[in-house]
């Protein structure tokens, strides 16, 4: 069963549970990917809805932090309640120690030692974890690895 189908699937259980705030964020996702897929004039399979649901998790991310700063616990909530709905879409996240270790490999192999390299670094990284770790995260580990 396609991400796609799932997705539709549990939209439905949410609506027949009177689930407020699961089917208002599943029409929401459901949104995104149809708006995506409008954009890229292109039916998504499961790679591109990944990403979309990856994208909308960031946004959900984003907004936390900023509502923390602003003492906005009421929309943390919100937001932290969409959150865990929209991971049990997503790929499980690796470790901030897990992605240490991929890390720490990559910059052997490409023999990079100090800030001057985290580009590459990060490219190669982030096409290696794609889905499945935060770029903010990655971004943090490698510099420590490279300051280091």
């Amino acid at each position: 069963m396609s991400i796609k189908d799932q997705l539709n699937n549990d939209l439905k259980d949410a609506m027949k549970s009177k689930d407020k705030l699961r089917t208002e964020t599943l029409r929401g996702l459901k949104s995104a990917i149809k708006y995506a897929e409008i954009e890229a004039g292109t039916d998504f399979g499961d790679e591109d809805v990944l990403a979309v649901i990856g994208k909308q998790a960031k946004q959900r991310r984003d907004s936390i932090a900023e509502f923390e700063k602003a003492r906005r616990t009421d929309l943390v909530e919100k937001e932290t309640a969409e959150l865990a709905i929209l991971e049990q879409y997503l790929p499980a996240q690796l470790s901030e120690a897990e992605i240490k270790e991929k890390a720490e490999v990559v910059i052997a192999e490409l023999g990079v030692s100090d800030m001057n390299g985290m580009g590459q670094v990060m490219k190669s990284l982030m096409v290696e974890l794609k889905g499945q770790a935060d770029g903010k995260i990655v971004n943090q580990v490698v510099r420590e690895l490279l300051s280091n």
